[in-house]
């Protein structure tokens, strides 16, 4: 029985190990949040409300003021898009304008081609009709 009673204590020993480090695990899980409340606490002290609201009023407008910038940046690159498209449209249809111009006098220069070859009047000769056999009957 001896044997017995030692691998009890032994088994004791490893289960009292193991809690006493679950435990220490625990109170360190356990104990970082109360560590932060209490850093947040003593800053928080430094601070007043009116220092806080300053500060958030300053961050506020420098994001808003960023905000505007980009908007600016934004608006300066579309409309230097626009000037471009503006731009290629407008030789685009100088283009379509000259190519018409060009159809126009084409048009043109075949009508007065066609007119000033019209074929004159022949004269056909006047056939007599051929007279009609007559066919002897017996």
């Amino acid at each position: 029985m001896g044997k017995l009673k030692s691998y009890q204590e032994q088994l004791q020993d490893i289960v009292e190990k193991g809690i006493n480090a679950a435990e220490e695990q625990q109170k360190k899980l356990a104990s970082k949040p109360f560590d932060y409340a209490e850093k947040l606490e003593a800053e928080a002290r430094e601070y007043s409300v009116k220092s806080l609201r300053k500060r958030y009023n300053g961050y506020s407008e420098t994001l808003f003021e960023q905000l505007r910038s980009l908007n600016g940046r934004f608006g300066n690159f579309a409309a230097e898009l626009v000037a471009k498209l503006e731009k290629e449209a407008a030789e685009s249809a100088d283009a379509v304008s000259e190519a018409a111009e060009d159809v126009a006098e084409a048009a043109q220069d075949a009508k007065k081609s066609v007119t000033a070859k019209k074929p004159t009047a022949r004269k056909t000769a006047a056939r007599k009709p051929a007279a009609k056999k007559e066919t002897a009957s017996a």
